[in-house]
């Protein structure tokens, strides 16, 4: 996790206010209360019998030391896993395919589209890819520069992107603030954005378009089609 001082938070809030968006709507979203990521995670891994899962950036284990499965690698360059080293270097050399990917690494749009990308050509045929930080309930919590301690990114846009390819299946689950569940499968509910500059995307446009954008499901719709 990206660590700033009390007053880089300060500038970057004046920068964002005075350069960027200003939008002072938010979203409740309906998190389903006492279920998190590694809840999901593990859910899938029982229920599939997977053996192999990799999880991008671990921070402190919080998840990492979670998830119950025979194969785990943790990629992080600063903290937690058991590999030291960026998603990207770790990426160029492997030639491991992995059941399950959980991203959490850094939350800028760039980044998040790579860890995806890559974790498509790494994923098996019927394996999962899960992205966390999906659903920020207000401009605070996806502004660059970042401005405040707890923080989705970008992490949406690259979502938004990825909704409107034919061949990849997503959907957004309503637990731990937003957890993407990504399948390479048709996709049952295409964006019709393919033209759009996804970087840009404002705040004001997902808060208008969320449920659409995101494909939200609840917690308990996902177990009956897990």
């Amino acid at each position: 996790m990206e660590k700033l001082n009390k007053l880089k938070l300060f500038s970057n809030r004046v920068y964002h206010l005075f350069f960027c968006e200003y939008f002072n709507k938010s979203i409740n979203f309906k998190f389903e209360q006492d279920i998190y990521r590694w809840d999901l995670i593990n859910k899938i891994i029982n229920k599939n019998k997977f053996t192999s899962y990799l999880e991008i950036g671990c921070d402190d284990n919080k998840c990492f030391d979670k998830i119950s499965i025979k194969n785990k690698i943790g990629v992080d360059p600063v903290s937690g896993g058991n590999l030291r080293i960026t998603s990207d270097n770790f990426f160029i050399d492997n030639k491991k395919k992995f059941d399950l990917i959980f991203i959490d690494g850094l939350h800028t749009y760039e980044q998040v589209k790579k860890d995806i990308i890559n974790s498509i050509n790494s994923i098996n045929d019927n394996g999962y890819i899960l992205v966390h930080d999906c659903l920020p309930s207000r401009i605070s919590h996806q502004a660059i520069p970042r401005y405040r301690g707890n923080w989705n990114g970008e992490v949406w846009k690259a979502i938004v992107e990825f909704r409107t390819k034919k061949e990849i299946n997503i959907f957004t689950c309503l637990i731990d603030t937003g957890i993407a569940v990504i399948k390479k499968k048709t996709n049952e509910d295409p964006l019709p954005y393919a033209d759009f500059n996804f970087k840009k995307l404002k705040f004001k446009f997902f808060f208008s378009n969320y449920q659409k954008l995101m494909r939200l499901i609840s917690w308990k719709d996902f177990n009956t089609i897990l």
